[in-house]
């Protein structure tokens, strides 16, 4: 996928590997301080991973990591972890000065494009207060399923089904 998207630059895909450990933390951090401050809680778990968690998350071989790379800066990442049917995603970011530009929507659509296709469902959450996410998710077709309690806020949880091509 390259290319212009909306206006954020010219952007490359990239399956993430562990070289890109280290920037990826680093962007992960930057990305969750937002919600971290919407939600009055810095123990999130995306701020408490350590380059070990995501090294092994990358290792994993049930999880996908994306990134998009503007010149050769990591700006937005996404994991994708494929269980039978459900393709559960998570650590959807986006670098803070990039935010607005698209590359969110544009890259949980590319990540949901690649998944394989025995997955019919997606499944990702976030946290009640997280305004951005919460208006992307629903704009790209995801639907509340249930809330679950995590400190003195509620977890959103959403899913949509896998749109076919016709055909």
């Amino acid at each position: 996928m390259d290319g212009q998207l909306g206006n954020p630059g010219p952007v490359k895909l990239e399956l993430l590997t562990e070289a890109a450990a280290g920037e990826l933390l680093t962007l992960q951090q930057a990305a969750y301080l937002t919600e971290a401050r919407a939600h009055q809680n810095f123990d999130l778990p995306p701020l408490l991973d350590t380059l070990d968690h995501v090294r092994a998350a990358i290792a994993d071989p049930s999880i996908t990591v994306w990134g998009f790379r503007d010149g050769g800066r990591l700006v937005a990442s996404v994991r994708m972890r494929v269980d039978g049917p459900v393709g559960e995603i998570g650590r959807l970011v986006v670098a803070p000065d990039r935010q607005g530009e698209g590359l969110g929507t544009a890259l949980l659509t590319a990540a949901e494009e690649a998944t394989p296709a025995e997955v019919t469902v997606f499944r990702l959450f976030t946290g009640e207060r997280s305004a951005g996410p919460l208006y992307l998710y629903r704009k790209l077709g995801y639907r509340e399923t249930h809330r679950s309690p995590e400190a003195d806020y509620q977890l959103v949880h959403l899913e949509k089904p896998r749109m076919r091509e016709p055909g």
